[in-house]
């Protein structure tokens, strides 16, 4: 049930009402015609542009239309009054039984209440994270994978086929220097001194790692040039650092569907592929770029080049895909990975990147384009840093000196649901701060802790009601006399709960799963101001001397939990049955 796509609906067909009667004329469009909470709330409880978008195309003056429709909607008996603002926008006012209606359409569909079809069984590869496998995984990819799991989930829920994939960087020259600092920590687990150039990774986390590879090879390697040992070493440090990736993600309650190798591009034929699809089109040249204007980008070069004629599809210039000596740019492997997602016949492609991947996102955009022949969407997603405070003062982070605060560390602290939840409170491209002695505040500042209340009082309620006897299981409380919620602040939490649909699928339209945190948040404060003021009027309390009262409003209270525990779902974190 989304009460604001009924409504919508309402407004569409009377719309088509006025057209037949000849009030307004055919073939008007009315897909920018929307139904959604009014700025006020004081203004009604939805409002309408249909007018506003109408008046042009029919030729009339927006009130004229808006006059019309208001005499025509008013005759629904789910609206109670119809007024017209300014130049003709509609703000309508529900009768009281449609939010108490509601409260039972939720108890009726539990969990379920909420979830579109929007997608339409599309299919969507969400690709995030996509960590060097160099090392444990620090605070920043903590933000990218809470934000894309979050994400992935959102579409599920809003009716899209969603796959969860993991891009291994195992191809490129980083995998060889972590190969030569694995076997430094080799040769330390052979009592043997080391240095450690400039760029290698010293950090402790390879000290594991190389014990097992003296487990695995005993001192074969010692004294043997790198030709003999770089390749297997390279290998076997991969594979370390992935399974601690791995039990790194799972620790966050994160899993993937897919974990792609970079390293399966090349020798494969997949990256020639690519580019002879590209040149195929007409998009592969020959030729020699003109310097950029101020910062030199890595990968120009004064000379000719085998170039990707990405302006064709949007981007600000061509770009190379072949250097002059003859060897692949960063580029083409990441061209060929996004035409294998294109083959593999996803509808839309969503990477997430750090905000230091900003230049990336036209040129991969132009890529998928000339791939598909504008058939499939890319959208990327930018992750800004996260800061990390602790008593008073900020983490400073060096993956390099191993001096670094990974996953691990702040899951451990803090726990994952607060991790994932205070990951989200912020849109994605905004910087966030996470302050490990204000994320666990018991406090209205701290909506981890002030959506998880809700729910837990709600389940207090339940308890109590158990205990004087009154049966509070959803079928019984679905069947309660809900008329007896009139009060205005028993309406307005039935109201906010009717914005639960709508606002999935705002979220999905955007792919902005922190507005599911934040409605979270507003949903909080919503139960927790009528909470308190039954500490004032009796008659507002959840639990009545007569068990037909305490059931209708235990229902109110019980449709909030449910609609708490969906988008906590959606958020990947587990609802709090009691507070601590």
């Amino acid at each position: 049930m989304n009460l604001f796509s009924d409504i919508r609906t309402l407004v569409l067909s009377t719309l088509d009402a006025l057209v037949a009667d000849g009030f307004l004329p055919q073939g008007l469009n009315q897909d920018a015609i929307t139904v959604e909470p009014p700025r006020d709330p004081s203004h009604g409880d939805m409002a309408t542009n249909a007018a506003m978008v109408l008046a042009k195309p029919a030729g009339m003056k927006p009130r004229e239309i808006a006059d019309k429709l208001a005499e025509k909607l008013g005759e629904d008996p789910r609206i109670t009054r119809v007024d017209v603002a300014g130049p003709g926008f509609l703000n309508l006012r529900l009768d009281a039984s449609v939010w108490q209606g509601l409260v039972g359409a939720v108890l009726a569909q539990g969990t379920e209440y909420g979830r579109g079809d929007l997608g339409a069984g599309k299919r969507v590869n969400v690709e995030y994270v996509s960590a060097n496998p160099t090392g444990p995984l620090h605070v920043g990819h903590t933000r990218g994978a809470v934000f894309g799991d979050a994400l992935a989930s959102l579409l599920d829920f809003a009716g899209f086929d969603v796959t969860r994939e993991y891009y291994i960087n195992d191809g490129g020259a980083q995998v060889d220097v972590l190969a030569r600092s694995v076997y430094n920590r080799y040769l330390e687990a052979h009592d043997l001194s080391v240095d450690w150039p400039e760029g290698t990774y010293p950090g402790d986390y390879l000290i594991d790692v190389g014990e097992a590879l003296k487990t695995k090879v005993g001192d074969a390697y010692i004294g043997q040039d790198e030709s003999v040992w770089l390749e297997d070493v390279r290998n076997f440090a991969t594979d370390e650092m992935m399974k601690l990736i791995r039990a790194d993600l799972a620790s966050l309650g994160v899993e993937m569907d897919v974990f792609y190798s970079e390293k399966s591009l090349y020798g494969t034929g997949k990256i020639e592929a690519a580019i002879e699809d590209l040149k195929s089109k007409g998009l592969i040249y020959e030729g020699v770029l003109e310097p950029p204007k101020g910062k030199l980008p890595e990968d120009w070069e004064p000379r000719e080049q085998t170039l990707f004629k990405s302006t064709a599809h949007g981007d600000d210039v061509d770009r190379p895909v072949m250097k002059s000596d003859g060897g692949w740019t960063y580029f083409a492997p990441d061209i060929a990975y996004h035409y294998d997602k294109v083959q593999r016949g996803f509808d839309m492609l969503i990477d997430v990147f750090g905000a230091d991947h900003g230049g990336y996102v036209k040129r991969m955009k132009a890529a998928v384009s000339a791939l598909s022949g504008g058939t499939v969407s890319l959208d990327i997603k930018l992750t800004q840093l996260v800061k990390l405070f602790q008593n008073g003062k900020e983490f400073k982070m060096s993956k390099r000196a191993g001096t670094f605060v990974t996953l691990r560390d702040v899951v451990d602290q803090v726990g994952a649901d607060v991790t994932r939840f205070v990951m989200l409170t912020r849109k994605n491209d905004a910087m966030l701060d996470f302050d490990f002695a204000k994320v666990l505040e018991q406090s209205r500042e701290n909506p981890v802790f002030y959506v998880q209340y809700a729910h837990a009082r709600v389940n207090s309620v339940m308890r109590k009601a158990a205990e004087a006897g009154v049966a509070t299981d959803d079928a019984t409380l679905q069947a309660a006399d809900l008329g007896l919620l009139d009060h205005e602040a028993e309406l307005k939490l039935a109201a906010k709960l009717a914005e639960w649909p709508r606002m999935v699928e705002t979220a999905a339209r955007s792919n902005e799963p922190h507005r599911i945190a934040f409605y979270l948040y507003e949903l909080a404060g919503d139960f927790h101001g009528l909470w308190n003021r039954g500490n004032d009027v009796s008659s507002l309390r959840f639990l009545q001397d007569d068990p037909a009262t305490s059931q209708a409003k235990i229902a109110l209270a019980r449709a909030t939990a449910i609609v708490i525990a969906s988008g906590l779902g959606i958020l990947g974190v587990t609802p709090a049955e009691e507070m601590r």
